[in-house]
């Protein structure tokens, strides 16, 4: 690569659905669920159960759901990606060129993918999928897309991917700088960090894959070069980092799984019920924190601030509150540099 080539960014992240009308959540959904890396069930049965059950039934809450966190900017999800676009372009310089691609629904990975091979001067490619912890759903789907696209071109270009960096100190650190600037930890009685949750059969697979026998217990109480791309594992992990980071002291917060789908046994512990348990304990003030995510979304903004918060004075608390994501913080963007070019 000669030295006044260009560095390409190609910034992935879930999607959104274009508006919180009923039809464009529906189609979303229809996209999203119909990806065998979601739901992982014979063609035909999972386009049976989407398009025949679970998206006609589910698309008017949802579309109900997100009319409650719409903004007049659009999607909250989409807003924040775009924002950390601009400001990453911003900080990154004129040698990189980023461009923001969602797996499903727009900007599409192959508008974004697009964009960046026109640049003039493109010499490398880096791809970053925007999940600090790995997961076969997510990553790997958004990865293979990538791929998938990229082998389509007809000119060769040297690529790499960013992994998982729920580890990584700079990301660590542009949470927890964030959430003490925002929040008097000392106001609250229980800290809770609730991540998206996975069938336990996803985590089964993945661990098999790599030539592991997960058992989805005490196997996940530490991390090491066998579970490192263990998603239950890594959200433990990520919360004793984070705990430590904010200097939580021990017995005042733990980890659980959220935004479960269908009947078949998904990762422990329920979010929903570790807020009860704790409600009808006597616990009154507590503030979540959503480590899976990087910026806020349904799963955040609804499921978490007003369902969850709603739930927890049903049993006895007084205030859940929701702390923000690392949408498009200016120590995000410090940190997704670092991360990006490994400083």
């Amino acid at each position: 690569m000669s030295i006044s080539s260009k560095t390409g960014i190609l910034l992935l992240n879930l999607g959104t659905p274009l508006s919180a009308a009923t039809a464009d959540v529906r189609k979303y959904l229809r996209e999203f669920l119909c990806d065998p890396r979601v739901i992982d069930i014979p063609w035909l049965q999972r386009q049976l159960l989407v398009n025949f059950i679970i998206a006609p039934f589910r698309a008017p809450k949802s579309a109900a759901q997100y009319k409650e966190i719409w903004t007049e900017e659009g999607s909250p999800l989409l807003v924040h990606s775009q924002n950390l676009k601009t400001k990453l372009q911003q900080k990154m310089g004129d040698r990189f060129a980023v461009e923001l691609g969602m797996r499903y629904q727009q900007p599409s990975v192959a508008e974004a993918l697009n964009k960046l091979l026109k640049t003039e001067g493109l010499g490398k490619l880096i791809v970053v999928p925007l999940y600090p912890q790995y997961s076969a759903s997510a990553t790997s789907s958004s990865v293979e897309k990538a791929m998938e696209l990229l082998e389509k071109q007809d000119v060769i270009l040297p690529f790499s991917f960013i992994g998982p960096f729920y580890d990584n100190p700079a990301f660590i650190n542009a949470f927890a700088t964030i959430w003490k600037k925002q929040y008097n930890l000392d106001d609250y009685d229980y800290y809770l960090f609730s991540y998206h949750g996975l069938p336990e059969r996803h985590i089964r697979t993945a661990s098999h894959e790599r030539g592991m026998n997960c058992s989805l217990n005490g196997c996940c109480d530490a991390i090491s070069s066998q579970n490192y791309f263990c998603y239950r594992g890594s959200c433990f992990h990520t919360t004793r980092l984070l705990a430590n980071a904010l200097q939580l002291k021990e017995g005042t917060y733990s980890a659980s799984f959220q935004s479960r789908l269908g009947k078949d046994p998904w990762i422990k512990p329920y979010t929903d019920h570790i807020i009860i348990e704790k409600a009808k304990s006597g616990i009154k003030k507590m503030l979540v924190f959503s480590p899976a995510f990087v910026a806020d979304c349904l799963e955040t903004l609804f499921e978490v601030k007003i369902e969850y918060a709603r739930l927890f004075k049903e049993h006895g608390g007084e205030a859940l509150h929701l702390a923000e994501s690392l949408n498009s913080h200016d120590e995000w963007v410090e940190a997704l540099e670092k991360i990006i070019i490994g400083g």
